[in-house]
């Protein structure tokens, strides 16, 4: 870094053929952010660090030029509002780091840089996943020959660890929190531990007709299925009190003034009556269950159903699972049941 191009850093590194090579970058630690790369070449570097420390306007040949068609091209041809919604959310936080990069600027080493400075570990890897998207789709239309830098890593195990959450919901939690709960949210309690729908689904799916299926069109892959509320202890109970209300909607979930059920509604239900059963928990002693409550969020009810389904086949069917392996990696209150030898 030197004085006549203030926050210009370089590391110079020497490969296993021996050559040596200096990649620059320019700081943005002050801000808090990460570095932008730019690139090998000293005269690019020093063009790339005046438009970035001048606030010089530069778009075409930087990733954030693909970052914008991408968004406005490809992004809304997305049929699940889910999947539109997740993939915005990254690249907001891909842009302030690699959008003002060229494309010889980034390499392998600045995405594990990415990935580890990232507090959102899983997530980080997501936002990874979108960025080769990106890249890729970039190479198809033009905006540079380079491969993705991580091409061929896919088993370096190159990314972040991920795990999946081990909380297993049992009966006696569903209870506390369900005993807190409004009508609101104990009919989504009951429609998503019933089915297995996820909560977008739960919130979004019609009131069917007298005598009909439910029909669920999954929001996140589009799969179609019959739910028969007969052959269920609960679902009767949410139609009927649903076909008495004057609602506004067609959805079946509604709130006792006939409005449609929001996201933010259930979210701050679930927080209310969570945290009033958890103090509950705590006031009764036993502080193992007030932890476990605490930690369960309202999509943990997808859990509960594959849990009550009784088997890993079922669960998988339940939960509209092409591979059981799935199921047991991200389900894992499916417990396989063992008889003893003797």
């Amino acid at each position: 870094m030197t004085n006549k191009h203030p926050r210009l850093r370089s590391h110079t590194r020497r490969r296993k053929s021996g050559k040596v090579v200096t990649y620059y970058l320019y700081d943005r630690r002050p801000e808090g952010l990460p570095d932008v790369p730019l690139g090998t070449d000293h005269e690019a570097a020093l063009r790339r660090w005046d438009e970035l420390h001048n606030r010089a306007p530069r778009i075409a040949g930087t990733i954030e030029e693909a970052f914008g068609e991408w968004e406005a091209r490809v992004l809304p041809t997305y049929e699940s509002a889910e999947t539109r919604k997740g993939y915005a959310k990254a690249l907001r936080k891909l842009r302030p780091v690699f959008g003002e990069a060229t494309w010889d600027g980034v390499m392998l080493r600045d995405l594990r840089g990415y990935l580890e400075a990232r507090t959102g570990k899983t997530q980080a890897n997501r936002e990874m996943a979108l960025f080769g998207l990106v890249w890729n789709w970039a190479r198809i239309e033009g905006y540079t020959e380079l491969p993705w830098p991580a091409a061929g890593m896919s088993r370096s195990r190159w990314k972040n660890k991920e795990q999946a959450r081990a909380l297993r919901p049992t009966d006696a939690m569903f209870a506390a929190v369900y005993l807190q709960a409004d009508q609101v949210l104990r009919d989504c309690m009951d429609l998503a531990s019933a089915t297995g729908m996820r909560l977008t689904d739960c919130r979004e799916i019609l009131l069917p007709r007298e005598g009909e299926a439910l029909r669920l069109v999954a929001s996140k892959t589009g799969k179609a299925a019959d739910i028969d509320p007969a052959a269920s202890a609960v679902l009767p109970a949410i139609l009927a009190r649903r076909r008495v209300m004057r609602a506004t909607h067609l959805m079946l979930l509604s709130t006792q003034t006939g409005r449609p059920v929001t996201e933010g509604m259930l979210r701050g239900r679930w927080d209310r009556a969570r945290k009033t059963a958890a103090e509950a928990a705590d006031a009764a002693g036993d502080t193992d269950l007030a932890a476990s409550i605490r930690a369960m969020y309202l999509r943990d009810m997808r859990k509960v159903a594959s849990r009550k389904a009784g088997s890993l086949a079922a669960a998988a069917e339940l939960l509209q699972h092409d591979d059981q392996r799935l199921t047991a990696k991200h389900y894992p209150s499916v417990v396989k049941a063992l008889k003893p030898a003797r």
